[in-house]
């Protein structure tokens, strides 16, 4: 739980860091390594992030849950956390990985910034939907769990 809680900020910090690198690179005649390490390192937050997930979601009867879909349907709790959570999570790693491969294939720098601005930004506004921040009333997490 709490390397999953810590993972979520570096998330975070590697998604603000691969959108402002591509930000900053559009006018650049060269792809950054800067923009590369960051959309790489979030990459791998994500690939451990899913693991922890997983293995989360199976350990504490989640996955269970599925069984009684209609009845936890109309509990904002149980839906968020059996379906809608791993699901959008899913989406947003499933985009940041075409978007490793599509800007690996993209011909130009600048295309290659904007493939990064569309799918690693896209893929972070799906993860800010989807983290139970704690201001969601229903749903909230604390900020931080490991102290």
């Amino acid at each position: 739980m709490v390397l999953h809680d810590l993972f979520r900020w570096l998330i975070v910090l590697f998604a603000i860091w691969t959108i402002l690198s591509a930000m900053a690179g559009m006018g650049k005649p060269y792809y950054s390594k800067a923009a590369d390490k960051g959309s790489l390192f979030f990459m791998i937050c994500m690939d451990i992030q899913l693991v922890l997930g997983f293995i989360l979601y199976f350990n504490n009867q989640w996955f269970d849950r599925l069984k009684n879909l209609g009845e936890n349907m109309k509990d904002a709790f149980l839906r968020f956390f059996t379906l809608e959570h791993w699901l959008l999570m899913l989406i947003a790693w499933i985009l940041v990985h075409i978007g490793r491969i599509a800007v690996k294939k993209a011909a130009t720098p600048r295309s290659k910034y904007k493939k990064t601005l569309v799918y690693f930004g896209i893929a972070f506004l799906i993860i800010l939907l989807a983290v139970p921040w704690p201001f969601r009333e229903a749903l909230g997490r604390p900020w931080f769990r490991w102290f």
